[in-house]
């Protein structure tokens, strides 16, 4: 078995490092786990920025491009947010008014919970 190959990958470690200048080679490593999911994750990415490739959503997240296009077509399917095609381009609408899915958070907007977590970056 090579160096880095299915051992490591059962650890997490991964023998390629990230490509320089991307967002996962500028931040520390996660710590396993966050209190956001990755559907949560990418919503804040594009309604910072509406117009970025999934590529980049992909690189802020620290998933793949293919994980990205599965969570764009989950929530795209569920109402939360529309694709416009601009050219070569896709620009995403996002329906801020929709609720909170789990019954413990649908008391709560989309738009409350993206608006906290974008707002606070600013």
């Amino acid at each position: 078995m090579k160096p880095g190959g299915r051992a490591a990958a059962k650890q997490g470690r991964s023998h390629r490092a990230p490509p320089s200048g991307s967002a996962a080679a500028a931040e520390p490593p996660a710590a396993g786990w966050t209190f956001l999911s990755n559907h949560t994750h990418v919503l804040v990415c594009l309604a910072a920025d509406p117009e970025q490739t999934l590529r980049d959503v992909a690189a802020q997240v620290g998933i793949t491009e293919r994980a990205v296009q599965r969570i764009v077509a989950e929530l795209e399917a569920a109402g939360v947010l529309t694709r416009e095609r601009e050219g070569r381009r896709n620009r995403y609408r996002l329906d801020l008014s929709l609720p909170l899915r789990h019954p413990l958070e649908q008391h709560c907007r989309i738009g409350d919970l993206i608006g906290l977590v974008v707002q606070g970056a600013r």
